[in-house]
């Protein structure tokens, strides 16, 4: 069988603001100052494993030109550009629908563009793993990854009975308290769900007209469009009434043949400040100087991120975000991550806001 990759990258990375905005959102932005964006460190890690033709970036259509100019591998046919955003289930569909007419036979990787993994060789192991698997069998698989820490903003899948890494999935649970979370932790039968899918081409096409049947027909009846012309103007009418919903509350938490496959191999999603910061490296009293030049004084546990060549002089400050993007500066508690929206909603709002974007 052939294999294809799905990259998932029309979100807009709102818990990032400023650093990250609508216009230029966290996926292609280096985080880590590694010359890579994170769009490009997904694509890399896929590539050692599959074609580069069988590769699809998923997103949003004001990002065509940020793709191609990041990812100059690619021919514009391999990117799908969304014309209005509708969750995950809808993004899907267009990528697996597209796949489908190229061929009627294929295993399908769905990775989202921004999320962190430190150990590549393992993460490339489990996944050749459960292409494997999902060739073989009639399941839709997905990633689980051990629980470090009771975390309450990411979902849980629980392990169903039997032996072996990849186990049939009893329940979800999406971002649990934390005392929930806390009992998740300490029973050992629950993983965090890393948002990433694998099945056969089969699958997913049987799953989708099980599960979401007009999303399904919307997508098989665009059949004839894709790869031509017309197929962007025509996109419109199709997402204009596509069901808003998420791949998770459309066929994964229906579905009967689910899987996970039991996983370590230094997963973060990369979701708020608060994460980046445990996985930043630091100075002795804990500061991440992310970028930018700094003077310190009796500053602690800061997350400090500054265009290149612009210096700040800090003193006196612990726990805080210092972040700063064009002419917008904000600097706020670091665990504030709950407010990002509000506090770019009111930029918005401003009289002279083009100036702050």
């Amino acid at each position: 069988m052939t294999n294809y990759c799905i990259i998932m990258a029309g979100g807009v990375g709102s818990r990032f603001w400023p650093y990250s905005t609508t216009q230029c959102p966290k996926q292609f932005l280096d985080f880590f100052g590694t010359g890579r964006s994170l769009l490009q460190t997904t694509f890399d890690r896929i590539a050692h494993i599959m074609p580069v033709e069988n590769i699809y970036i998923v997103s949003n259509k004001n990002y065509r030109e940020q793709i191609l100019e990041q990812l100059p591998e690619l021919k514009p046919e391999q990117i799908l550009l969304e014309p209005m955003r509708r969750n995950t289930a809808p993004c899907i569909a267009y990528a697996v629908y597209k796949i489908k007419k190229k061929t009627s036979d294929a295993n399908i990787l769905v990775v989202p563009s921004d999320h962190l993994i430190t150990n590549e060789l393992a993460f490339l192991d489990v996944v050749k793993e459960g292409l494997e698997f999902v060739d073989t069998n009639d399941a839709i698989l997905t990633l689980g990854i051990k629980p470090t820490r009771p975390e309450t903003g990411y979902g849980y899948i629980q392990l169903g009975k039997g032996n072996g890494a990849t186990r049939k999935v009893k329940t979800f649970t999406e971002k649990p308290n934390l005392e929930l979370a806390k009992v998740f932790v300490d029973s050992g039968e629950f993983y965090w769900n890393a948002g990433i899918f694998l099945w056969s081409l089969n699958t997913i096409v049987n799953a989708f007209n099980t599960y979401l049947p007009d999303i399904a027909n919307k997508f098989e009846a665009f059949t004839p469009y894709y790869d031509t012309p017309e197929e962007a103007q025509l996109l419109n009418e199709v997402y204009a009434t596509c069901q808003n919903i998420s791949i998770d509350y459309g066929v994964m938490e229906k579905a009967q043949n689910v899987y996970v496959r039991m996983s370590e191999f230094g997963w973060s999603d990369l979701g708020t400040w608060s994460s980046y910061y445990e996985l930043a490296n630091k100075d002795q009293d804990g500061n991440a100087i992310v970028s930018g030049q700094t003077l310190l004084y009796n500053n602690k546990n800061n997350i400090i991120v500054l265009p290149k060549g612009h210096l700040a002089v800090i003193d006196g400050l612990e726990g805080y975000l210092i972040t700063q993007r064009g002419n917008t500066l904000l600097i706020c508690p670091k665990d504030a991550e709950s407010k990002m929206r509000q506090y770019a909603k009111d930029v918005a709002e401003l009289p002279n806001s083009k100036d702050f974007q």
